[in-house]
């Protein structure tokens, strides 16, 4: 129920009441560290553990930027590592982080002692305590309560343990390839020699059943193991070298004397080619001691980091930004082996030729802030990701929605790739692809893939073209695995107005001048679904009429929210939504009922922990904000287009006191660095408010200052410096602002303003000013 806001504070009394807002975000201009310390190394602030607990789903493991392997710990939780858990059943080679479904855990390996009898990885797992865990950027290391060390760290195909026995002549390496995080459909095993494993695993699954992929894998020991055997179910066979399953427990055991020399090291490489591609794999990228590998994965996440380097705020708060960016780097993934080739949506091998093949799209989720962020600090890896979507559709005939190694999952709704692809091509990640990515993306948002295609890519197309919205229809039957648009109409309606709204600024660029017409008039279709009675968006049946709750805390037809947290994701027409609830005033008041603005003023972190929040996955009946999931990250960028920009930092800076440096760090699942990149952009004060096209939103920096290295061959100008000199708790609010020296009124930037500035400077106060304020100075609507 819409509520309606006490008076508001105004002048010196709301700088007064604002002056506590940061709490531990910012800051004292006295006591605000300069600069980076100069004694240590910017991986040494990241903390891996973030987010590890009340379902983050983030892993501590090793990996490298946007490596195909993660070897990482599993604990039990049904993501991989839970910090609550005190066992871990195995490091296996693939996982991704902040994921809400079981997917990946291949290759659970585990050193044990002794005869090897269970086969169980949940029987045999081993005690550990986090007193004897660490893990940095690369590098993860535990001792386990059987008195063997386990340490891990990765290249971008193999993952590389090293373990350290007590002194024994019963030294095992258990290789379980019959479970995983997911379902495990079938493996192979096979000893090759007495140095020497291979492995063929076939999974499938992500929230439900799907198309299943293969993963190949070969393990390659520092020395010979001294004798070996494979178990199937319960059934454990020593001198065995091969063995298969179907839907059961399989693997191999290798043995060790490690009476005198106590260490055994073994690389893993991957291949979701065949067993060819992961030997070619092990031949590039193995070979190395553990130490090695590890110093120059250190250093490649140290190259990474450098790219932004941060001044001032609280230790607190540089720590938790690092972590984000970190996490910001884990995906998509690598997804072709070292000869180019790998595995295409139509299940054939193909070979990547000037590109490197990625996989693993969370497209629902990154497209908001992640790759944004990419297209800034990795573009040469961001135009990669780009032209292997657009191999997908080659490929297979279709985009991908929620794409998992191989395969389609079809997990989540509404239209995610278009505005991935539109704000590839809107930050000049596609010269040579322009016509190639729009063909693809006409194909996908005119139409609907065939029923016996895996894709449902625009499910509800049909309706939605017919009338201009997707109905919301209960209990109907799904035709293929994952998530239906069906279930959830309405925010559906609202997620392929956005995409037609960013699909028309692509067409008007390339002169295809009656396209950009039509989906201009789309991207209006969010005006089907909003309901006069009610003020707030609402769902529709197959009949036209509205359905469900007229109370928008209590809608249908939304997924994972509720009209209220929905009302805001309009970011292709901001000002015709503000119209349609009544104008500025009445949108400004909606607003602050929705983040609690009062309250937030007396209370930041306590509003955002006890108001905003209500658990990891209570996306529903809430008339709040949302921080922890996608639908809401752009909400706070709306006053940036009601006349009230101050208010975007007061709730943006709000939210960044649920980043913190500890397990339960993290603001929701981290979904593949979507809810990390929202924290890098927020900090830095530069954010896509419009996702799909080149329009970046400023807000109050976290940061006195931030040097952003950028790619010459992207950015002309090489790097981008945003300062904000004196930020503090009291003095947080935008004075003025100039980009290069010259005055900057608007609340935003485009890319062509960034490649051609060096700085963004702004200059802060104790209260709200009337920079930004103007109706010209917000951004402007779409078409």
């Amino acid at each position: 129920m819409h509520r309606t806001p006490r008076p508001r504070l105004r002048g010196p009394a709301a700088a007064l009441a604002a002056a506590a807002l940061l709490g531990g975000v910012l800051t004292g201009g006295a006591t605000a560290q300069a600069a980076p310390r100069t004694d240590g190394r910017l991986t040494d602030l990241v903390n891996p553990f973030i987010g590890t607990q009340n379902e983050g789903n983030t892993y501590p493991g090793a990996s490298v930027p946007f490596g195909m392997v993660q070897l990482s710990p599993d604990t039990g939780h049904n993501t991989g590592y839970d910090y609550g858990e005190n066992h871990i059943r195995g490091f296996s080679a693939v996982h991704l982080s902040g994921v809400g479904c079981g997917l990946g855990g291949d290759l659970p390996t585990l050193p044990t002692t002794g005869d090897v009898t269970e086969t169980d990885y949940a029987k045999y797992a081993a005690e550990f305590s986090h007193d004897d865990e660490k893990a940095s950027p690369g590098y993860y290391k535990v001792g386990l309560k059987t008195g063997i060390g386990a340490e891990l760290t990765a290249t971008q195909r193999t993952g590389v343990q090293r373990y350290t026995f007590p002194a024994t002549d019963k030294a095992n390496v258990l290789l379980n390839a019959g479970q995983s995080l997911h379902r495990t459909l079938s493996s192979e095993v096979e000893i090759l020699d007495s140095r020497t494993v291979r492995t063929a695993i076939t999974g499938s699954g992500f929230c439900q059943d799907t198309k299943p992929y293969t993963v190949y894998t070969v393990t390659h020991f520092d020395r010979p193991f001294t004798t070996s055997g494979t178990w199937k179910g319960d059934t454990v066979t020593q001198g065995s070298r091969k063995s298969s399953a179907t839907d059961a427990r399989n693997g191999a055991w290798l043995r060790f004397d490690t009476s005198k020399d106590r260490t055994v090291e073994a690389t893993t490489a991957l291949s979701y080619v065949d067993a060819k591609g992961a030997a070619l794999n092990l031949r590039a990228e193995g070979g190395r001691s553990f130490d090695r590998v590890e110093r120059a994965a250190q250093r490649t996440w140290e190259d990474r980091l450098e790219g932004v380097k941060a001044q001032g705020g609280s230790d607190e708060l540089r720590r938790t930004f690092y972590s984000s960016l970190y996490r910001s780097f884990l995906a998509p993934n690598v997804g072709s082996d070292v000869d180019g080739r790998y595995t295409g949506w139509d299940q054939k091998t193909h070979r990547g030729k000037g590109f490197t093949y990625y996989q693993n799209w969370s497209l629902w989720d990154t497209y908001r802030t992640q790759a944004q962020l990419l297209s800034l600090l990795a573009p040469r890896e961001s135009r990669d990701m780009a032209i292997s979507v657009l191999r997908i559709d080659a490929e297979s005939g279709w985009l991908p929605k929620w794409g998992y190694g191989t395969v389609e999952t079809n997990i989540m709704t509404g239209d995610p790739v278009t505005p991935f692809l539109t704000n590839a091509y809107q930050q000049g990640l596609l010269k040579g692809y322009e016509e190639q990515a729009y063909r693809a993306l006409k194909k996908n948002a005119d139409g609907v893939p065939a029923a016996d295609s895996a894709p449902v890519g625009r499910e509800a197309n049909v309706e939605y073209l017919k009338d201009g919205f997707a109905p919301y229809i209960k209990d109907r039957q799904h035709a293929k695995p994952g998530d239906s648009d069906y279930d959830h109409g309405a925010s559906a309606t609202l997620e392929y107005a956005l995409s037609d709204g960013m699909l028309a600024e692509m067409a008007r660029d390339l002169g295809h001048d009656a396209d950009a017409a039509r989906y201009d008039a789309r991207a209006q279709n969010y005006r089907k679904i909003f309901d006069p009675s009610t003020g707030f968006f609402r769902a529709r049946d197959a009949s036209g009429a509205f359905t469900g709750p007229a109370d928008p805390a209590e809608s249908e037809g939304f997924h994972e929210g509720t009209s209220w947290q929905y009302q805001w994701m309009v970011p292709q027409d901001i000002p015709g939504m503000v119209d349609l609830i009544g104008g500025k005033d009445a949108a400004n008041q909606r607003l602050d009922s929705f983040f609690a603005y009062d309250k937030l003023l007396d209370d930041p972190a306590k509003t955002a922990r006890e108001v905003w929040v209500n658990g990891p996955y209570a996306y529903y009946n809430a008339d709040k904000y949302n921080p922890q999931n996608e639908p809401d990250l752009i909400a706070p960028y709306t006053y940036l287009s009601t006349g009230q920009p101050w208010k975007t930092t007061d709730v943006v800076h709000a939210a960044l006191t649920l980043f913190t440096n500890g397990p339960t760090g993290m603001t929701g699942n981290d979904d593949l660095g979507t809810m990390s990149a929202w924290m890098v952009l927020s900090s830095i004060g530069v954010f896509p408010v419009q996702p799909g096209t080149d329009t970046w939103g400023l807000s109050t920096p976290a940061f006195e200052r931030v040097d952003i290295k950028l790619d010459r061959r992207y950015y002309p100008r090489g790097s981008l410096t945003v300062s904000a000199p004196g930020a503090s708790d009291t003095d947080r609010y935008i004075q003025s602002a100039r980009l290069d020296g010259a005055r900057q009124s608007r609340t935003y930037l485009t890319t062509d303003d960034i490649r051609s500035a060096r700085s963004l400077s702004f200059t802060v106060g104790d209260a709200p000013s009337a920079w930004g304020t103007a109706p010209e100075d917000a951004p402007p609507a779409l078409g």
